[in-house]
């Protein structure tokens, strides 16, 4: 489980209060304060005494903020100027701080230095503000820089999960691959990004959850220790299966939804196809991981078939209650 301390509960406020802010502001400037109030906050919940890891991700993540937050301010005032190229600078400085590909490259480092607790927090909460800022502004040359961006997140996040053994590297890039999905949900209609957001932070609460109770940093670490008991290591199975979009697992419908509005919106078949290809990609190392929690009971390669009755009714009530979901994020959409 995740593991809150006592000093967090006022920043988690404020953390919060400048989402807010941000979200529902109508003023670029007021928006950007929220941001600002959003990152101060962020920065105390990722220090810690213990080590020095946490204080490196955080100056980490507290200068690659600074600098979207500046080519934020930067934008601002060229949009005196120029008019048209202000937006894709916008759209850049908020790709930079969702941690979308080609600016990716802070997000491993920084994830592989925290807790379970902030990397959730970074994963999720941390992008809402940016995405939502996204969709605000739109036009013919951000949506090419979209369409870049989305692809190129789904490439790297795929490609880059492949060789690592770390778990939270393999989050951060599932992170990036899942990105790439959001910002083509961006471009369908503000409402598909918002479901897709949903269904993508259950499941990674499921996921971070479970690691963060057994204490899981390293891929050994799942056979080396006890899940206990066998119900949560189906869980684990299935949240990582749900995470790479298996049917009829929670994460496959909203991957379906958007290759729905892919065809009815007439979008790129190529950008379909790539984002798709990716999926693939990112299955093989949650497999890696999802099978050697189910299959393997030690670090011999022998297979011990857990298919008891608990297991199957687990298994079975789960696959049953994500389709049940599925209504309720169609009633969201509509």
């Amino acid at each position: 489980m995740l593991v809150l301390k006592p000093h967090h509960g006022l920043f988690l406020i404020t953390l919060l209060a400048g989402l807010l802010i941000a979200v529902s502001s109508s003023s670029w400037f007021i928006l950007w304060m929220g941001l600002e109030l959003n990152l101060m906050s962020f920065i105390p919940l990722l220090s810690s005494s213990e080590n020095r890891y946490p204080a490196e991700s955080a100056l980490k993540y507290f200068l690659i903020q600074a600098l979207g937050s500046s080519s934020l301010l930067m934008a601002s005032t060229l949009s005196l100027f120029m008019s048209k190229a202000w937006t894709s600078i916008v759209l850049l400085s908020l790709l930079l701080k969702t941690g979308a590909a080609p600016f990716h490259f802070w997000l491993p480092p920084v994830m592989q230095g925290i807790d379970w607790f902030q990397c959730f927090i970074l994963m999720t909460i941390q992008k809402i503000a940016p995405i939502s800022m996204m969709s605000l502004i739109l036009t013919n040359l951000s949506s090419l820089t979209l369409i870049s961006s989305s692809i190129l997140s789904a490439t790297v996040g795929a490609l880059g999960g492949l060789n690592q053994t770390l778990t939270r590297k393999i989050l951060a890039y599932s992170s990036i691959n899942h990105m790439g999905w959001m910002l083509a949900a961006i471009s369908v209609n503000e409402q598909m990004w918002a479901i897709y957001f949903m269904a993508y932070s259950l499941i990674t609460l499921s996921v971070v959850s479970i690691f963060s109770s057994k204490q899981i940093f390293h891929i050994n670490q799942v056979l080396t220790t006890n899940i206990y008991p066998q119900t949560t290591k189906m869980m684990l199975f299935l949240s990582l299966l749900s995470l790479g979009g298996v049917p009829p697992l929670l994460g496959f419908f909203p991957k379906m939804m958007m290759i729905q509005e892919f065809m009815s919106s007439q979008l790129s078949l190529l950008w379909l196809s790539i984002l798709l290809a990716s999926a693939l990609l990112t299955l093989f190392f949650y497999l890696r991981v999802a099978n050697s929690s189910l299959m393997l009971s030690s670090l011999k390669t022998k297979y011990s078939l857990q298919t008891n009755l608990s297991n199957f009714i687990l298994s079975s009530s789960l696959l049953n209650m994500s389709p049940a979901l599925y209504p309720l994020l169609l009633l969201i959409s509509y």
